[in-house]
């Protein structure tokens, strides 16, 4: 029996399956909660609750296969590495394009004169002085350096040039545009660098907690990572590329829905803790993203299934609309639930929540608190930053603890921005713990946070609810119309209506979902049914399909389906490459090493076929694929003009598939 290991790292939650191979059985599933900074913890907890349900040994395990949400969450939430970016012949008002200066978020920026033109020629010389000087002022607190030049995919000398300097010089990981993506578009391209240079010491630490409690447990299987389109790639080549990981999770949970429950037509909803991802199940199979993955509001240029994803989670941050009425809205931001904190930290959280609950008119931060996610101070802190981290060393503190004056509120609001720090407010789960949904956790805390929440005044001055369980209730009915939002925005999306998020919230579609009949008949909602995955999913999703007129279905193992989506997929490893006009009779083959020109059309092509095949295949090799199939697409352009046929460019895709070898 080949007994095969599927973790998902979320942001609240680690899953972990057993599945058999050969009978295609789920042998035992365990959840552990996640843990940070330490991830192993977590991962540990997980792969040792599934072994010991199981009683399988763990020298017996023949693959290991790791999906998560953390690099998508990381986008969604703003946060990750501080990076900077080394940007090529092109102009400071390029960085305004892309969204790439809004990524940036303040991170240095160094224009570098080079650069090539679209036939690949040099336009002016790589200034390695200017970039060297550059480089001698970046701060000690940089995590990785993004490195985009133009015209890099037609040749990446200068990317290359400046690559090797950056390392010697500053010992960071560095990211080439032209590595992740062979497509054109410089701000795109260096905006996914910037991503996956910030992304990049996070997946690093995940896959080495991974790899840690593997070698401590016995298990000597290769470690595999599914990728945005669903794709098992080797965890050396995710530790290069952890941008090719966003959507990793939900990718893995589109596989595990289709296996669970067999549909080939349906709207897949997975609801985490911190995010909402829907894709189109058509005929079995997810659709894969032609413009790129998007996550929160940022467009890649990274292959990932068509999946929309919203800052809306089971941990998701409640907060109080403005205006007379009051309501509230979810997200975008994850905060650790107040039943959760209060778990681990009873007499801190209790205490907070008796003293609020005895004043009439409770602060607005009352059930806020802060953790750290760190061990020890982080370096590169100004003043402010330094001495609140130094408050939190001791533990967690309410958030009128952690700062002693509003000019370090600021400071506290950079340390959450950075993942240093997390904030712990009221959540859904905490609402559903009040209303007994769940058990989880600390009901107790849960109850006390939603009755301080219910007394919080709204802008006409009236509390925001009459009551703590009415409070609840409004939190839950927050989200399922912010879900049934997320799921028709992904359905006109598809349909490829204009504004699709404009037309989910629509007063008519609204009411169309009541089906008003009155002079005006409306009616409207889904034609398919709804997977609903995650481990909340049973508590939430039944009311979304109500609300939608729709049937919802929750497999029984929803709560796992990407740890068990992690475990079906093969390898797939993606080369690109084209060929442009250099003149008559002239044929520029633009290849990883710098363009090389040929004679004719056919020898252009036929030697980027192979140079592209070599580099697939090694790469599936490395993955573990020992049977490769080799497939490729090629996009010729050419023009008639005056009866004669002219060449204008060829983009060739090779494609390497296989199983990974499966140990044992």
């Amino acid at each position: 029996m080949a007994v095969l290991l599927g973790i998902d790292t979320g942001g609240t939650y680690t899953d972990a399956v057993l599945l058999d191979d050969e009978t295609d059985q789920i042998i035992a599933k365990a959840k552990s909660l996640t843990t940070r900074p330490d991830l192993s913890r977590g991962i540990g907890a997980a792969i040792d609750a599934v072994l010991s349900d199981s009683g399988v040994v763990a020298s017996s395990i023949a693959m290991v296969s790791l999906s998560t949400t953390l690099a998508t969450n990381a986008l969604v939430e703003g946060q990750g590495g501080r990076v900077a970016l080394v940007f090529i012949g092109f102009e400071q008002a390029e960085l305004a394009k892309a969204d790439l200066g809004e990524a940036l978020g303040g991170d240095p920026v160094f224009y570098i004169s080079g650069g090539h033109s679209h036939s690949g020629s040099a336009i002016a010389p790589l200034d390695t002085d200017a970039l060297s000087a550059g480089l001698e002022s970046i701060s000690a607190d940089l995590t990785g350096v993004a490195i985009a030049s133009r015209f890099a995919t037609r040749n990446p000398e200068h990317e290359i040039l400046a690559r090797d300097i950056v390392r010697d010089q500053t010992q960071l990981p560095v990211t080439c545009s032209h590595e992740l993506s062979q497509s054109l578009g410089g701000p795109k391209r260096a905006l996914t660098a910037v991503l996956n240079a910030r992304l990049i010491g996070l997946i690093d630490r995940l896959i080495s907690a991974t790899e840690t409690h593997m070698r401590a447990r016995g298990i000597d299987a290769r470690l595999m990572v599914v990728r945005g389109d669903g794709a098992l790639v080797s965890s050396q080549l995710a530790r290069e590329r952890p941008i090719e990981t966003i959507l990793s999770g939900p990718a893995a949970s589109i596989a595990g829905a289709q296996w669970l429950t067999g549909e080939q037509n349906a709207m897949v909803s997975d609801i985490g803790g911190t995010t909402t991802d829907v894709c189109l199940l058509k005929d079995g199979m997810p659709k894969i993203d032609p413009q790129g993955a998007k996550v929160g509001k940022y467009r890649t240029m990274v292959e990932a299934v068509a999946m929309r994803t919203f800052g809306l989670g089971g941990d998701s941050e409640v907060q109080i609309t403005e205006g007379l009425e009051g309501g509230i809205v979810l997200g975008p931001k994850r905060v650790m639930p107040v039943s959760l904190l209060a778990q681990k930290y009873p007499d801190l959280v209790h205490v907070a929540l008796d003293r609020a609950l005895a004043m009439e008119a409770p602060p607005k931060e009352a059930t806020k608190f802060v953790i750290a996610q760190f061990d020890s101070s982080p370096v590169g802190l100004d003043a402010r930053e330094q001495a609140v981290a130094a408050r939190l060393l001791d533990g967690p503190l309410r958030w009128a603890d952690a700062v002693q004056s509003r000019i370090e509120e600021p400071a506290l609001q950079r340390l959450v921005t950075r993942g240093l720090v997390m904030s712990c407010d009221v959540t859904p789960s905490d609402a559903s713990h009040a209303l007994a949904r769940m058990d989880s956790w600390d009901n107790d805390a849960a109850c006390k946070a939603i009755a301080i929440l219910a007394r919080q005044r709204v802008g006409s001055g009236d509390r925001l609810s009459r009551n703590p369980d009415d409070a609840a209730q409004m939190i839950i009915d927050q989200l399922t119309q912010q879900t049934s939002w997320a799921v028709l925005e992904s359905a006109f999306a598809e349909e490829d209506w204009p504004d699709p998020a404009g037309l989910a919230r629509h007063m008519l579609t609204n009411e169309g979902r009541k089906n008003h009949s009155n002079i005006v008949r409306i009616s409207a909602g889904m034609a398919m049914p709804i997977i609903g995955l995650g481990a909340s999913a049973k508590a939430y999703y039944g009311a979304v399909g109500t609300s939608l007129g729709c049937a919802t279905i929750l497999p029984d193992d929803g709560g796992v389906a990407n740890a068990l989506g992690a475990v079906v997929g093969q390898v797939a490893i993606h080369e690109e490459g084209s060929v442009t006009s250099a003149g008559e009779g002239a044929f520029r083959v633009h290849l990883p090493d710098g363009p090389t020109q040929f004679s004719t059309k056919d020898d252009a092509i036929r030697v980027l076929r192979q140079v592209l095949t070599d580099r697939a295949t090694a790469q599936a090799a490395v993955s573990g694929v020992e049977e490769i199939r080799i497939s490729e697409s090629l996009d010729l352009r050419e023009a008639q003009i005056e009866a004669q046929t002219m060449f204008i460019e060829a983009h060739l895709r090779v494609t390497a598939r296989g199983r990974p070898r499966i140990t044992g």
